[in-house]
């Protein structure tokens, strides 16, 4: 008993050790970094364009007068506002279409900080479009801030789940999330009145973007590549080996090494496949559909519109004009902590119940939110009722729907397959992206109150298809993952593996003789093939 109660005791400890070195300082230093110049860029400029909203109209109405003689008329400037505000998505689109190329030759972190160049000549074009007197400058700086954050919101994610131990692999993934939310409130702040919202002031809004691109082009240069591409597509055994080190924490990792070799015997050839290709793969085809669905929900739920047009929002719940910045200020801040919780809790809960759970809480507030919008006028309260709504679907998307998403892009594909999967899915996200950005104001024009229940029947289908088709995904391995839906892809777990090869087979003890050898002669060797 004694020594059953020890034995009990000492797994217990070995946990706890596993668990503080999972969270080496680097791989925390390299998350925050990471995410600080990515994910949080792209979070901002959700809510930049929202507090300076009526000073750039009115940059635009005197810019079209002193060019051509006669004010912009109201459907004019309508449509301009709108293309600003959605042509941010067109350059995301194209940001996504060409990740794929770019970290399969520069690697994941590289791309990351070769991306800053757009980030920057976007600040330098948006920040002196007052100056120059031209508002296509802010209209390209936007189209270029897209681009950036098109490539960050696939390389990051990438970057991440490649770095991260499976054990807190979905925590780490919420950075994405929580960084987003950590940007769209630190717009609200520096929106308001008393800093940048003002009229001579709002091109500092968009300068500002500089910061985090300066921080991370400084820091993490400093940290290794993702062992994951250095070993499978680079076929560099030694620093992958130093990568696992660093992000670890520890000496030995030849059992990190020797999972991600198991990977490589499972899809026994690590050459990256394309789109077509990955489409016509029968094994992977309910994954793609489940990426889709989540990343075009997650878009299309209505969450950005809120962001894009929350002033406009406010107003029409018949919010004080001089209050409205402040309310929207409560947006963030409830954004941000709900997705703090999320990352938190989503390796205890699962992926599977915050995504679908955040859906169908969603629903219900959107309908609540449509008959508080709908009656406000005959009851004197219903005006707050309508603002705790809006917090309320902020809470309940940033819970789940805000960045497990990207953490299931992450997990549903093997290495070979993942950069097409991130295309696949940041095309989806973008175009969605756009179509709300620019469609919202003339179905809010349309519909008036009832535009919401647009988005509610939205987050309703998502949540339906995801209860019926989602696995769990915690604590999974990416070939356990990719066995959950074996049976939903009509194939065997042999025509699985079967699936990711397309040379010769060889015999794992060939691969493995082959491994040693390229570590007995410390040379890099073409180890998995």
């Amino acid at each position: 008993m004694e020594s059953k109660q020890q034995s009990n005791g000492e797994m217990k400890e070995n946990k706890v050790v596993k668990k503080k070195v999972n969270w080496s300082g680097s791989l925390v230093v390299a998350s925050l970094t990471g995410a600080f110049g990515s994910s949080f860029l792209y979070g901002y400029n959700l809510s930049v364009v929202n507090a300076p909203a009526t000073y750039i109209k009115k940059f635009y109405n005197e810019t079209w007068e002193r060019r051509y003689g006669f004010s912009v008329d109201e459907g004019t400037l309508t449509l301009l506002w709108s293309i600003t505000v959605s042509i941010f998505a067109i350059g995301g689109f194209v940001g996504a279409i060409i990740v794929t190329p770019i970290v399969k030759f520069f690697g994941r972190k590289c791309t990351l900080l070769l991306n800053n160049v757009f980030a920057v000549t976007a600040a330098l074009l948006m920040s002196l479009s007052l100056l120059a007197g031209s508002f296509e400058m802010l209209i390209l700086g936007r189209v270029i801030m897209g681009v950036d954050a098109g490539i960050s919101l696939s390389a990051l994610p990438m970057y991440l789940s490649e770095i991260s131990p499976k054990e807190i692999r979905g925590s780490l993934g919420q950075v994405t999330a929580i960084f987003i939310c950590i940007g769209v409130f630190t717009g609200q702040v520096l929106g308001l009145p008393e800093i940048f919202g003002q009229e001579s002031r709002w091109p500092y809004l968009f300068g500002a973007i500089i910061v985090p691109s300066l921080i991370q082009v400084m820091i993490l240069p400093f940290l290794p590549e993702s062992p994951r591409y250095l070993l499978l597509e680079k076929h560099n055994t030694s620093k992958a080996e130093k990568a696992f080190q660093t992000f670890l924490g520890k000496d030995d990792v030849s059992q990190e090494v020797e999972d991600v070799l198991a990977e490589s015997r499972v899809q026994r050839n690590t050459k990256l496949v394309s789109i077509l290709q990955l489409l016509r793969t029968r094994a992977a085809r309910w994954q793609i559909i489940t990426v889709v669905v989540t990343m075009g929900c997650y878009q299309l739920c209505g969450l950005n519109a809120i962001w894009y047009y929350t002033n406009s929002i406010f107003s029409e719940a018949g919010i004080n004009h001089e209050t409205i910045p402040y309310v929207t200020l409560s947006t963030g801040a409830v954004e941000t902590v709900a997705a703090v919780l999320s990352g938190l809790v989503i390796e205890r809960l699962g992926r599977r119940l915050l995504l679908i759970g955040g859906f169908g809480l969603m629903v219900v507030f959107f309908a609540v939110l449509t008959v508080s919008l709908t009656l406000q006028k005959t009851v004197h309260w219903l005006p707050y009722l309508s603002i705790f709504c809006i917090l309320a679907i902020i809470a309940s998307f940033c819970i789940g729907p805000g960045g497990i998403p990207f953490v299931l892009t992450g997990e549903f594909f093997q290495q070979s397959q993942r950069p097409a999967a991130f295309m696949i899915a940041g095309t989806v996200n973008w175009l969605s992206n756009f179509a709300v950005g620019l469609l919202f104001p003339f179905i809010q024009g349309g519909l008036q109150t009832y535009c919401f229940l647009v988005f509610a029947a939205i987050c309703f289908a998502g949540a339906t298809y995801l209860f019926f088709v989602l696995p769990e995904t915690k604590n999974k391995t990416f070939h356990e993952i990719s066995q959950a839906f074996a049976k939903r892809n009509k194939v065997t777990l042999e025509m699985q593996e079967m699936n990711h090869h397309a040379g010769e087979r060889k015999s794992s003890a060939e691969q493995e003789s082959n491994f040693t050898s390229a570590m007995d002669n410390g040379e890099t060797k073409k180890a998995i093939v």
